[in-house]
């Protein structure tokens, strides 16, 4: 993802009613689904150590009533195959930049 124009950032809201800011760092399809890695910016009212805590956010999308949301994924073994695929995508774009 280039940079130029600056990052970009998602609010969500969770289901206890707390925001939550991410950015966006990626996105890629597997399995005819298309999912997007976020990682949780700190805020005033979350400090760093509460922001890492969330890790990478995986959200995939979804469409509803003609409406793309994003959901969470529907099993820790869909999860955990998406989240290598983040990992090795975003590792092979660091030796890339290198």
């Amino acid at each position: 993802m280039s940079d130029e124009y600056g990052p970009n950032f998602i609010t969500l809201t969770d289901e206890d009613g707390q925001e939550i800011t991410l950015e966006y760092v990626d996105a890629l399809e597997h399995n005819g689904q298309t999912y997007m890695a976020f990682f949780p910016t700190v805020t005033e009212d979350m400090d760093e150590a509460a922001a890492e805590d969330y890790g990478l956010v995986i959200l995939k999308s979804v469409m509803e009533n003609g409406e793309e949301l994003l959901s969470t994924l529907d099993s820790d073994e869909e999860l955990n195959q998406v989240y290598d695929l983040f990992m090795e995508q975003l590792l092979d774009d660091e030796e890339e930049d290198s």
